[in-house]
């Protein structure tokens, strides 16, 4: 059987949701407050989830300390205190909604911990509103 552990950690970030192909109006039809040209921010909540077995040596499914320092390391170094627009090439043609954030952790992290773990990502945006990737 697979345990799961978890590693919350909050970052914040300011974005601006719009599509270039649409004028000004479209996006405000569409995105709302949200298409304020002059941005806006985020207190983003990140759990990362990782699911494996746990070794019967350890006790740990995985080294939360290590898992601490890797999201530590390769998320908020890049997303803390950022706009997500302007300072992220990802997301220089990517909306930079809460799905497409959470997608892009995902892809940070997946490539540093190995294939045996399963990982997933939940981002809260406000406290109401979040994303999970990859979906159950």
């Amino acid at each position: 059987m697979k345990t799961a552990i978890y590693r919350k950690e909050r970052f914040n970030a300011a974005h601006r949701l719009f599509c270039s192909d649409w004028d000004e109006e479209k996006n405000l039809e569409v995105f709302g407050k949200c298409a304020n040209p002059n941005y806006h921010g985020h207190n983003y909540e990140l759990i990362v989830r990782l699911a494996g077995e746990v070794d019967p040596i350890t006790g740990y499914v995985y080294d939360l300390k290590k898992l601490s320092d890797l999201v530590a390391l390769n998320v908020l170094e890049i997303l803390d205190h950022k706009n997500l627009n302007q300072d992220l090439e990802y997301f220089a043609k990517t909306n930079p909604t809460v799905e497409n954030i959470a997608k892009y952790i995902y892809e940070l992290l997946r490539e540093l911990i190995d294939a045996r773990y399963d990982l997933k990502i939940t981002l809260y945006e406000t406290e109401r509103n979040f994303a999970e990737y990859p979906a159950s």
